[in-house]
């Protein structure tokens, strides 16, 4: 007897809206004999990851995905520490000393393991610190965000850190994968040019800004930005033969300290995001126009993508596009060579979920404004690719004419879900139609914000309904197909 093997599924992910639809994809998984890799950006500098990687480089927290049935391990790595840092520090010692309370219900052989690692990043930050000119903040700091850059420094690979946490947490791989956009021990920032020629720097800047969000000119640094994506520094004075490191006393504010930011790095970049609000968004001055990558100088850079994520996309049968920040949690993962060249000649349904409501980055927008984004992030990325078939050598212009969008909208967008309420972005069928696009139209809730949310049950089962497999017992939630023209 020959068993039909898993269909394959991608889901692009990376913010933390996503987090409410993971119950959603594992239904999904049990369902329809599906295997999942989620795909997630290494760009997020904003919160408790922003002090980890100014003081060590590299990407941030992964817990999510831990099944509820190891609750404890789930509840550890999703706790916070207090917001006051002084409280922060003492409670992170007690994480070392194992006697905190979060360390109870576990047992005792991964117990020990997990304060192994939180020594050696303890290790690691005694190494950096030089208080009061430098030191390491534990404010709000995310349990699983400290274990994994722990990890990360001491197997010296982002993956293994993955692997490790996956492994203490009971997540099954064979049916579940993780799959960083970029393989890399370094921070990657992305910069975003709006329509009135504003560059922001850092996704934090862009989505979610704890402080004046355009390029800054500084006594220290002076930013030259007059061609696009790119940037030239003037350093400030070097320590000489006047000042020598011998002296000045440690505990001088001006004695040279250095962080995992390279020297002349964009101030943006260096400073602490950890006090922002997710709630109270000041809107951008102009629509975001473009997304790119950034070395340190704010000169623009196309980082290579993590080969066994563009293997994972072109042997799949689906890609969702997950609900999160448009610019910040979806396009870094897109832009990056050869995905779009994977999702136009791979899976066969490539599904965008469409945020039930708008935020800093998508004001004013509708339906189809979301999906000329992706397309537009997608046909960057195969412009990059030599090997594209109907590669854009220059797409500038292009990828902004949307007559050349409807064209090419199918070969990255198959379905469109969404919910139907006034206060949901509006979704235009008739246009939709006209693109090629099948819309799934769903009847959400009012979460406690005001904001629409997904019933689980729905979205589950209008993804099954795509997949082309649901369970013929269950009696179908309130959803509405929607035939191409």
């Amino acid at each position: 007897m020959t068993t039909t093997p898993p269909r394959k599924i991608i889901v692009f992910s990376g913010g933390s809206a996503a987090n409410s639809l993971v119950d959603v994809f594992n239904e999904l998984i049990d369902k329809n004999n599906c295997t999942l890799s989620y795909i997630i950006p290494i760009s997020d500098n904003g919160g408790s990851s922003s002090e980890l990687i100014r003081v060590f480089g590299g990407p941030g927290r992964l817990v999510r995905l831990i099944p509820p049935t190891n609750a404890p391990i789930l509840h550890f790595f999703n706790h916070r520490l207090p917001p006051s840092s002084t409280d922060a520090s003492a409670e992170f010692l007690t994480l070392l000393d194992l006697t905190s309370p979060l360390y109870h219900p576990i047992p005792a052989p991964q117990a020990l393991l997990i304060r192994s690692i939180f020594s050696h990043l303890h290790l690691e930050i005694l190494k950096r610190i030089r208080p009061p000119s430098s030191t390491f903040n534990f404010q709000s700091a995310a349990i699983g965000n400290l274990f994994l850059t722990g990890a990360r420094l001491l197997t010296g690979s982002f993956e293994s850190a993955i692997y490790l946490l996956a492994i203490i947490g009971g997540v099954d791989e064979s049916r579940t994968a993780v799959l960083p956009a970029i393989v890399s021990n370094f921070t990657h920032h992305i910069s975003a040019r709006l329509t009135d020629g504003t560059v922001i720097a850092g996704q934090n800047a862009i989505s979610h800004p704890s402080a004046p969000t355009a390029l800054p000119e500084s006594p220290n640094v002076a930013i030259d930005s007059s061609s696009a994506g790119s940037a030239s520094a003037t350093f400030p004075p070097a320590f000489g033969s006047d000042s020598s490191l011998q002296n000045h006393h440690i505990s001088d504010p001006t004695y040279p300290i250095e962080d995992a930011t390279l020297p002349g790095s964009l101030p943006t970049l260096r400073a602490s995001q950890l006090q922002f609000s997710k709630s109270a968004d000041q809107p951008l001055p102009a629509p975001i126009s473009r997304i790119w990558y950034i070395n340190p100088y704010g000169q623009e850079m196309h980082p290579s993508p993590n080969p066994k994520a563009i293997a994972a996309i072109q042997a799949s049968d689906a890609v969702i596009y997950s609900i999160g920040s448009l610019y910040t949690s979806l396009a870094p993962s897109l832009i990056l060579q050869g995905v779009g060249t994977a999702i136009a000649n791979g899976p066969r349904f490539k599904i965008l979920i469409l945020n039930g409501s708008l935020d800093r980055e998508t004001g004013g927008f509708e339906g189809l404004d979301f999906l000329n984004a992706v397309v537009r992030c997608c046909e960057a990325s195969s412009s990059l690719d030599p090997n594209a078939p109907n590669r854009v050598e220059n797409p500038s212009s292009s990828i902004h004419d949307d007559n050349y969008m409807n064209q090419r909208m199918r070969r990255y967008i198959t379905h469109l879900i969404y919910i139907d309420h006034p206060s949901a972005p509006h979704v235009d069928r008739e246009k939709l139609s006209a693109c090629g696009i099948e819309g799934v139209r769903l009847y959400g809730r009012k979460g406690n914000d005001g904001k629409m949310r997904y019933d689980e049950k729905a979205l589950t089962q209008a993804l099954g309904v795509i997949l082309g497999r649901r369970d013929a017992k269950e009696r179908s939630r309130r959803n509405t197909m929607e035939g191409r023209g």
